[in-house]
């Protein structure tokens, strides 16, 4: 009996040592993970980004380059669209390039450090560190981590779900979750690649501002007949209603949008439509608790590419990069330039503004 006792204690305690060697701990794969995703000097990746909230969804295709300590650049393509957006950081500083608008925003800033997004596996890789009640969920062939985020749009949609592949412990996926745990982002990292470094010369932002330049003659810009824009400008005369010198109105169909968010005790109480020098303009002021004033008109599309120096930080709103400070912020989107103004919103806030704009009417 005795010695039945002793061989079932044995195996008992086998088959626990085996279990235990056979299930790595958290903090050994968080371990593993910061150290391959923080400590290279330099990475490429490509990933697709599919934003299912606000509408109809969209698909974009990112490229991100990393140097040590400080270069990025990382390039946002909307699928099926000639539209980009590049935010770069150099020696010189954090810009924001849109190349289809000739536009170039200039920022001294510590982006990515406030303002960062999931497909930049370093803040991946800190948001793991810092979240005290991270879970983490063993497969076959993956770790899944459930964290919250630090991004610019944590209050709305505060979780993300991070896999992991256990053979190169890359991560292969990031989904971003609202309050329910809707899915609202889903980032797919397509290949990685670590250990590369670009020059500091390939951070360059001249390198983005001579397509036009380095075709002989400036390009000059058509109307939507095809015709040359300065020729019709002439024709119509210095009193002719066109647009400023230097730039064009790039869509010229316009529609006012809405912000849909919904705070407490906060309300629209006036729209005002102002038209000049050709321009439309509208401005919808809200008042309440959370008060806070729209204002939107067309894109205006510049004839050259000249960097313009933009107060606070650039910040990701996942449809487009715009610019946050403490009491605004501002970014364009399907052919309006939007800027939102508030000293009683938090940054939060003013993201939430923005993700909700659509073309819908105030009842």
């Amino acid at each position: 009996m005795g010695n039945r006792l002793v061989t079932w204690l044995v195996l008992i305690c086998a088959i626990l040592l085996l279990s235990a060697c056979g299930t790595a701990s958290q903090e050994k794969v968080l371990k593993k993970v910061n150290g391959k995703w923080s400590e290279t000097n330099g990475y490429e990746l490509n990933a697709k980004m599919e934003i299912k909230s606000g509408g109809e969804p969209r698909t974009y295709d990112v490229t991100v380059w990393h140097t040590k300590p400080d270069f990025y650049r990382v390039e946002v393509v909307e699928s099926g669209k000639d539209v980009s957006q590049m935010i770069v950081r150099n020696a010189d500083g954090v810009f924001v390039v849109t190349p289809t608008l000739n536009k170039m925003y200039k920022f001294q800033s510590d982006w990515p450090k406030k303002n960062s997004q999931a497909y930049l596996i370093g803040a991946l890789a800190e948001d793991l560190a810092e979240d005290k009640n991270l879970v983490m969920k063993e497969e076959d062939k993956a770790y899944i981590f459930e964290a919250a985020t630090r991004n610019s749009y944590k209050n709305s949609m505060p979780h993300q779900v991070i896999t992991v592949d256990k053979k190169t412990m890359l991560p292969t996926s990031v989904v971003i979750m609202n309050d329910v745990k809707e899915e609202q982002i889903r980032i797919t990292f397509n290949n990685i690649k670590l250990g590369v470094q670009h020059a500091a010369k390939e951070y360059a932002v001249e390198q983005f501002t001579e397509s036009d330049d380095s075709k002989g003659e400036q390009a000059t810009p058509t109307n939507k007949d095809g015709k040359d824009a300065k020729d019709e400008k002439d024709a119509k005369g210095e009193n002719g209603e066109k647009e400023a010198v230097g730039a064009e109105v790039e869509y010229e169909e316009f529609q006012t949008h809405y912000p849909v968010v919904n705070f407490e005790n906060t309300k629209m109480t006036d729209e005002k439509a102002i038209r000049e020098g050709g321009m439309d303009r509208v401005i919808l002021t809200f008042e309440g608790d959370k008060a806070f004033t729209v204002m939107q008109q067309p894109v205006m599309k510049e004839t050259s590419m000249l960097p313009v120096t933009s107060p606070g930080d650039p910040v990701d709103l996942g449809f487009t990069i715009g610019a946050i400070t403490d009491t605004s912020i501002s970014w364009e989107k399907d052919g309006v330039a939007f800027f939102v103004a508030s000293s009683k919103l938090t940054r939060e806030e003013m993201v939430e503004v923005a993700a909700s704009m659509t073309i819908s009417s105030m009842k």
